[in-house]
């Protein structure tokens, strides 16, 4: 996506914190990256705090919402996800959006402990998908197979524009592990919430300021040209083809391609 796009907002609702990702492009303002998961003593990854904001050029471009068990449809996307979410599209300005819409954050979730349904899961993609950014949307962790195979047939009817499909799961080789219900949408479970608001207020308030602090200072790398167009640019402007000279230079400007010290590739 960086070969397209200046800039890439990669936004994480798996459970556990998008570790992987945030490490990869942690010290570039390339690409901002947003996790809300489930911080907690022994929970895997046990990474993601709010205090990890970035290093070098990526200080501030890594945005960790931690989270405890129990958390709501409501108060997931309306006191943390939305608010964070908007406030880092008028910052960043992406040209792009990755979202990963991991089902672990699910309510009954064999590992996750948070208490999403369906509907509210499905909230966030609307949501971002509503920005009229280009997207990519990719599946993610997931561990009561019932349930994943819930949310994203739901959240694919979003994408589409057809969330107004029927609740009741029609007939199929699979019907039966979709019992007792037979239906497409989950309901919250009877469980305790233990995000305190004043806590969640915090969070919010936290990474808010983050964001606002990286308003009007971008920095250089956020405006660069990725190298592929450069290398389009050289050869549209070679008018001559028989110009042997002009030729080398396009040559030699492949080259002479300087990797950006954040980012991998296959000679790492």
């Amino acid at each position: 996506m960086l070969k397209v796009y200046a800039r890439v907002l990669y936004v994480d609702i798996d459970v556990h914190h998008g570790d992987g990702v945030e490490e990869a492009f942690y010290t570039t303002d390339r690409v901002m990256t947003m996790s809300l998961h489930k911080y907690a003593p022994g929970f895997f990854p046990e990474t993601g705090y709010i205090q990890d904001k970035g290093a070098k050029e990526g200080r501030g471009y890594s945005l960790n919402v931690p989270l405890s068990s129990g958390i709501t449809d409501e108060q997931y996307f309306y006191d943390v996800f939305q608010p964070i979410l908007d406030k880092a599209i008028e910052v960043f300005q992406p040209g792009a959006i990755f979202l990963q819409c991991g089902a672990d954050s699910l309510a009954a979730d064999r590992l996750g402990t948070f208490n999403l349904t369906t509907r509210g899961h499905a909230r966030m993609v609307q949501h971002v998908r509503s920005k009229r950014i280009p997207l990519l949307v990719s599946g993610g962790g997931g561990y009561t197979i019932h349930s994943v195979a819930r949310v994203w047939c739901y959240e694919t009817a979003t994408l589409l524009d057809r969330s107004d499909i029927p609740n009741k799961i029609p007939f199929h080789d699979y019907y039966e592990y979709f019992a007792p219900t037979h239906e497409l949408h989950l309901l919250p479970e009877s469980m305790m919430n233990l995000n305190d608001k004043n806590k969640i207020d915090k969070i919010r308030s936290n990474l808010l300021q983050q964001l606002q602090e990286l308003q009007g200072s971008p920095s250089v790398a956020m405006q660069q040209v990725p190298p592929l167009f450069q290398y389009h640019a050289s050869i549209k402007n070679n008018d001559d083809d028989d110009d042997d000279d002009d030729d080398t230079a396009v040559t030699q400007n492949k080259r002479i391609k300087k990797q950006h010290p954040s980012e991998l590739y296959d000679n790492y």
